[in-house]
């Protein structure tokens, strides 16, 4: 015999998910989660699926992809299919990017010691702020 999970509120969803009522809100207005539908009193009901949504979503934000992103894999899951193929492609390029930010990063700390390494004249002058930096 299969359960059936009655649809839940938002505030006891927020409360077991640990994510605060105004992010579920924006989430639903993103279209990332969907309320299965109303009380008599008009508050929005959900299943039991939006902890596992909102798990993923924590988890897929936590490795820096965007709202947007996040949307995406979810309509191809909304859809029937797995979205691992378009999450790879994603994390590849976020891999990417680290590796660029990386190499800036040691470019400016390569500048900065040149700069603390010069002997640099201090001495107090009108027209200059900091010999270092100028």
């Amino acid at each position: 015999m299969l359960s059936y999970e009655r649809p839940k509120q938002i505030g006891p969803i927020a409360k077991e998910s640990g994510v605060p009522i105004k992010t579920i809100r924006y989430y639903e207005e993103l279209g990332l989660l969907q309320a299965v539908g109303r009380t008599e009193g008009g508050y929005r009901l959900f299943g039991s699926d939006v902890f596992t949504r909102l798990s993923f979503i924590k988890r897929a934000q936590s490795l820096g992809l965007s709202l947007a992103e996040i949307k995406e894999f979810l309509a191809v899951h909304d859809q029937g299919e797995l979205p691992c193929d378009h999450v790879r492609v994603k994390l590849q390029d976020k891999i990417s990017d680290i590796d660029r930010q990386i190499q800036q990063l040691q470019i400016l700390k390569s500048e900065l010691q040149g700069l603390l390494s010069e002997s640099a004249i201090l001495e107090n002058s009108d027209t200059l702020i900091c010999p270092i930096i100028q």
